[in-house]
């Protein structure tokens, strides 16, 4: 992360499509950038309308914080709302971005994604234990 972001700065955001959240380096936003011209290039291919300051604001409303060493954050009450974030926390690395789960979401989501809930279960029962 700290390669990706020049120092330690760290973006989430509310994923689109899942009830989670998601984060990335600062490194990803000339990839949004590209994202946004290839969207609106089929939008006019297409013959269809492209609203480029509505979808630039939902492609960059992510938030910029900081994070420590240990990689650290404080995230702010608004994104703990939306990525419906409570007790826990759980992280699934996704290559050029990762998610932040709230592990009863993460439980609702289909077959596809079995391993991650598998991991997140175990690491809840690990947890458990050394609570006891």
């Amino acid at each position: 992360m700290k390669e990706s972001s020049d120092g330690r700065v760290l973006c989430l955001s509310k994923h689109t499509s899942w009830n989670c959240l998601v984060g990335f380096g600062l490194s990803r936003k000339p990839e949004l950038e590209a994202q946004l011209d290839r969207e609106e290039e089929l939008a006019v291919r297409l013959g269809k309308e492209f609203d480029r300051d509505t979808r630039s604001s939902q492609l960059f409303g992510f938030q910029e914080m900081p994070f420590d060493d240990s990689g650290r954050f404080v995230m702010p009450d608004h994104l703990r709302l939306l990525g419906k974030i409570e007790d826990g926390l759980y992280f699934q690395g996704g290559g050029r971005f990762f998610t932040l789960w709230n592990p009863a979401e993460l439980a609702q989501m289909g077959d596809d994604w079995a391993g991650a809930k598998a991991a997140c279960d175990s690491f809840l029962a690990d947890a458990k234990a050394r609570g006891k």
